[in-house]
């Protein structure tokens, strides 16, 4: 927005000096000027597209069809660019107002309108009980404390308690876990970042004789990715949810944030018309060139060195009025 504020002033600035039609007569009062001035200094240009942007207008407006356009594209991308920051922050301010946007375990830990809990007795309580990080210890000191008991009895207790809560309680469990849940419900969401990682294993009898076999299977269907090949199986080939939950996840995330893919083609229509605006004032600036090569009686190329030159001079803030075509003398009639 600050570039294109810097470059639509400049560009109706020099589409104003080029224009025949923003040179007025400075004294309406005198019917014949000798000089003609242009009221589009620097100060004035940037002021039109700064009142444009804040919807308070201007005292004075352009004239010329160029200048006309350029400020009306101008006026059109200043009131869809204010449309859309009104709407955005409407919509950031009526979230904000919902309640705590919950991201990390650390916001968790931070506030106390939202409760979380996770199964009683299980990998997740104790590791949340036996860790020497701040905000875990912190975690687990509110859940031990709380009242009603956030503690469930299984992953399925705690998956319902979510649902049923409408966002009032978050449940702590393994990450395959919540991934397989939440291809299984589409209200369900995954906040923050793994807090632990460990590997999953098989309980076998002491120096059991299958041990090394079951080994080196895992691990060859590790190499081979055929565990991962069975997780995609059973987490979203085989539950119909699993796509439906995708198509809701991918509009929550194009929805999230307005970004420039957004309104780009506010910029495409205003580039668009900066381009035809300064066709014309070229246009505009080349008939004013003939006018001027015939009024003076000089060539086409000597008068738009003549314009262009006094064009290109911004120093320049007054331009003589060029005389009248000398009428050919009548010849007395003899009586």
């Amino acid at each position: 927005m600050a570039t294109g504020f810097i470059i639509m002033s400049l560009i109706i600035y020099m589409a104003a000096r080029l224009n025949p039609d923003e040179w007025q007569n400075p004294h309406p009062c005198d019917p014949n000027p000798v000089e003609l001035e242009n009221v589009w200094n620097l100060k004035n240009c940037f002021w039109l597209t700064l009142g444009s942007i804040l919807g308070q207008g201007c005292d004075i407006l352009p004239k010329g069809i160029s200048t006309r356009m350029v400020t009306g594209m101008w006026w059109f991308f200043s009131m869809i660019m204010s449309a859309c920051y009104t709407a955005n922050l409407a919509a950031f301010l009526t979230m904000e107002r919902m309640g705590p946007t919950i991201k990390s375990a650390e916001d968790l830990a931070s506030q106390t309108k939202i409760k979380y809990g996770c199964v009683r007795g299980g990998a997740t309580s104790s590791f949340f009980k036996d860790s020497n990080v701040t905000t875990y210890h912190k975690m687990w000191v509110s859940m031990e404390s709380a009242d009603p008991s956030v503690f469930e009895k299984s992953n399925d207790d705690g998956v319902k308690r979510v649902l049923s809560s409408r966002g009032a309680y978050a449940f702590l469990m393994e990450s395959s876990t919540i991934e397989y849940e939440m291809a299984r419900h589409c209200e369900l969401v995954q906040v923050g970042h793994w807090l632990d990682t460990k590997g999953y294993g098989i309980a076998m009898p002491t120096n059991a004789p299958y041990r090394t076999g079951l080994n080196q299977a895992i691990l060859e269907l590790q190499e081979i990715g055929k565990l991962q090949e069975l997780k995609q199986r059973w987490w979203e080939e085989k539950n119909r949810n699993s796509d439906d939950c995708k198509v809701v996840e991918e509009s929550g995330d194009e929805t999230a944030e307005l970004g420039l893919d957004h309104v780009g083609g506010v910029f495409l229509v205003l580039a668009c018309g900066i381009g035809v605006a300064l066709v014309i004032a070229i246009l505009e600036f080349l008939w004013n060139v003939r006018k001027v090569a015939i009024t003076q009686r000089t060539t086409l190329m000597e008068a738009f060195i003549k314009e262009k030159n006094f064009a290109l001079d911004f120093r320049a803030r007054q331009k003589a009025v060029c005389p009248p075509p000398l009428e050919p003398a009548k010849k007395k009639s003899s009586n």
